[in-house]
């Protein structure tokens, strides 16, 4: 006979798996001779970065920027004063092409955010800078950028956010090893 006072222990209620616990329930199912626990880990970072993209892109979005060229203008503002940087060195530290790079400076060029010139002393060479209505744009994109991201990992308890931080640091490291500079 069971105990059906208000005291006795109740069953714990099962929680709804999330999305990644779903599609490893199913290859369970269909595949149990693989492990499929990695895609706990990978699956959820993996949607983590989709959501969080959507989410920060609003706010680009909110000052008529893509992703890429809010990259462009950011990369050019962290250059410090003249606020400029070759065309190669963009695609560099935004991690795009050159030929995807050109299409982001033609676009930011056409808004009268950055400007074109020669390179002194290399007449082949380009140099893109930014414009005063970029860098006014880049400052107050970025001040909104950081209250979302500040928004987004608030989602997190201190704690959590600060065991995280040196746990992707180390895992990004070994796939993805840091330069010098």
């Amino acid at each position: 006979m069971q105990d059906s006072s208000p005291d006795s222990p109740a069953a714990p209620t099962p929680q709804p798996l999330d999305h990644v616990a779903r599609i490893q329930a199913e290859w369970h199912r269909e595949r149990p001779d693989l492990d499929v626990s990695p895609q706990g880990v990978i699956g959820r970072l993996h949607r983590l970065g989709g959501l969080l993209t959507e989410e920060l892109c609003v706010v680009y979005r909110r000052f008529g920027l893509s992703e890429g060229e809010f990259d462009v203008l950011a990369a050019l503002r962290r250059a410090g004063n003249p606020f400029e940087r070759a065309p190669g060195e963009l695609a560099t530290h935004t991690m795009v092409t050159t030929g995807a790079m050109t299409k982001r400076i033609d676009r930011l060029e056409r808004a009268g955010l950055v400007t074109r010139r020669r390179a002194a002393g290399d007449g082949r060479g380009r140099v893109v800078a930014l414009t005063d209505a970029g860098r006014a744009l880049i400052d107050q994109a970025f001040t909104e950028h950081m209250r979302n991201e500040r928004r987004l990992l608030d989602a997190l308890t201190g704690d959590e956010a600060a065991a995280l931080e040196p746990l992707l640091t180390a895992w990004l490291a070994r796939l993805e090893p840091p330069q010098e500079g």
